[in-house]
């Protein structure tokens, strides 16, 4: 079930179509541009397993970027590289070149390059399946020649920089600088449904620091204000997939008035996020706020794995059990909670135990040592992983003594948060009978409670007696000081319409329409 589970999530990318585009721009200056998607199917699961390896490429791109545990500082950490467009669901239609030479691409708020396939690519076998921008073909190249390479969470691309006119519904971007790809290794690029990525992030995470798309929009003057908006359509059983809107916000797309918050961290869509509730209750890990991004190129909602497996245990999702977090609980639970009671502080008593060493504001593992200096990596890693699930229980058994909950509750409580630890790549299956018995899932922003019922964070794959339901909830853990973090992909997207203000830098959710 496991098995079959991961190839579920891992091509969820698969299940939209798309559709012919319409290009409007009407007489109010919004240059709206439709986003189109096909139905869930469980089709091409076996290549999607290929590419992801059982979750081993997410782990070592994790250790890479410092991400797996408390490794290091996380001052310089690169969100684009865990990126995994297996999952991508919305897709549009551009111009690249005169006459323009037509691309299916995400709109990516997570990332801030463009790149299509060149026609320079030769032995990458997802070239040969997707259109390639040929220079020769277009009088408005301008030939650049600068190297690139972009690594993503489950592919990476490479090639180098060319100019030309880039054409996004009815507007024409002069001398856009994008990235040729040459080597698109890997299945992901293979089978995907997209040939490529315009990115919508800050130049500050741009590749070889190329002015982004969007900014020319705003610099040539294109557009009516320097904002732009998603809408969704998370409607299944309709065949329109959503809108981009380009200079401003479309009534039509929502309910009420939004709620906004300042960006704390140009680069990705980033801002301040308060408690994320189950039911009503807090989880307890971000009651004192965690950092967000608003990420249009991710479908599912990534979040620490400690609120992640409370999430889990809340809906009944099947994770797999993880031994050192049972062995945590078996061997220092009653210890944790005598602490906590005697008033220590929580970010020490890892350490204290013998189970983390402290950095002055929150545990390190114990194996970094030998992790950095490449000895003894088994060590090392099984270290890790004792100090990640000692943190964990730290928070589970604080949020429970919060509730005058008995010792012997909080230890039972805790070893079933154990056995709903997710999978290496985050995925959980969940009963698709018992929707109507789960919890709402509720985040706080700007003061405002934003609300997601299980119909719209469980995700439905295939229909009748075949149909399988997947936790729209993954983990990811990102230390201090960029996190702890959540990447608010598109089911959170889906139900509240996000505007994008870049001349205000800040970031607007509203009740989708």
């Amino acid at each position: 079930m496991e098995t079959k589970l991961k190839s579920v999530t891992a091509t969820l990318f698969l299940c939209f179509l798309l559709f012919p585009l319409v290009f409007c721009e009407s007489n109010d200056g919004l240059l709206r541009i439709g986003l189109k998607k096909r139905k869930l199917d469980q089709n091409n699961r076996v290549a999607a397993q290929i590419d992801s390896k059982e979750g081993e490429s997410l782990r070592a791109v994790l250790q890479k970027y410092r991400l797996g545990g408390n490794l290091a500082d996380s001052q310089d950490i690169d969100i684009v590289s865990l990126k995994n467009y297996m999952d991508a669901q919305y897709f549009g239609e551009i111009g690249i070149g005169t006459p323009p030479q037509k691309f299916t691409v995400i709109f990516d708020t997570g990332s801030a390059n463009l790149w299509v396939p060149s026609s320079k690519c030769y032995f990458s076998i997802a070239c040969y399946l997707h259109p390639k921008y040929k220079s020769s073909s277009s009088s408005t190249y301008n030939k650049n020649g600068k190297p690139a390479a972009i690594q993503y969470g489950t592919g990476a691309i490479s090639g180098f920089f060319s100019e030309d006119h880039v054409t996004v519904g009815d507007l024409v971007v002069k001398d856009q600088e994008f990235i040729e790809a040459t080597k698109e290794p890997g299945v992901t690029f293979v089978v995907a449904k997209f040939d490529g990525i315009l990115g919508l992030g800050f130049q500050e995470i741009s590749v070889g620091n190329a002015v982004p798309v969007w900014y020319n929009m705003v610099n040539q003057g294109l557009l009516k204000e320097p904002v732009f908006s998603f809408w969704f359509n998370r409607n299944a059983d309709e065949e329109e997939g959503g809108e981009i809107v380009f200079g401003g916000v479309d009534p039509n797309h929502y309910k009420g008035e939004h709620t906004y918050v300042p960006v704390t961290q140009k680069g990705y869509w980033q801002f301040d996020m308060g408690d994320v509730m189950i039911d009503g209750q807090t989880t307890g890990f971000c009651a004192s706020g965690c950092s967000a991004i608003a990420d249009s190129g991710t479908s599912l909602l990534v979040g620490p794995t400690t609120i992640i497996t409370e999430l889990n245990h809340a809906i009944g999702a099947s994770g797999i059990v993880s031994q050192e977090c049972k062995t945590v609980v078996a061997e220092y639970g009653e210890t944790i909670i005598e602490r906590i009671l005697a008033k220590d502080q929580p970010a020490k008593i890892c350490s204290q135990i013998g189970l983390c060493s402290f950095d002055g504001t929150h545990g390190v593992s114990i194996g970094i040592k030998s992790v950095v200096e490449n000895t003894h990596k088994v060590s090392g890693d099984l270290s890790d992983a004792t100090c990640s699930a000692c943190e964990m229980t730290v928070v589970w058994m604080q949020n429970q003594l919060k509730q005058n909950q008995t010792q012997e509750r909080i230890l039972d409580y805790v070893n079933q948060l154990c056995d709903r630890l997710p999978s290496p790549m985050g995925e959980s299956a969940v009963d698709c009978a018992g929707l109507s018995s789960m919890p709402n899932v509720s985040f706080t922003i700007g003061g405002r409670t934003f609300d997601l019922t299980p119909e719209q964070y469980v995700l439905k794959v295939g229909e009748g007696d075949a149909a399988q339901c997947i936790s729209g909830f993954t983990a990811l853990d990102v230390p201090p000081p960029r996190g702890p973090l959540w990447i608010l992909g598109d089911v959170f997207m889906g139900r509240y319409h996000t505007v994008f203000d870049y001349g205000n830098e800040r970031i607007g959710f509203a009740e989708a329409a």
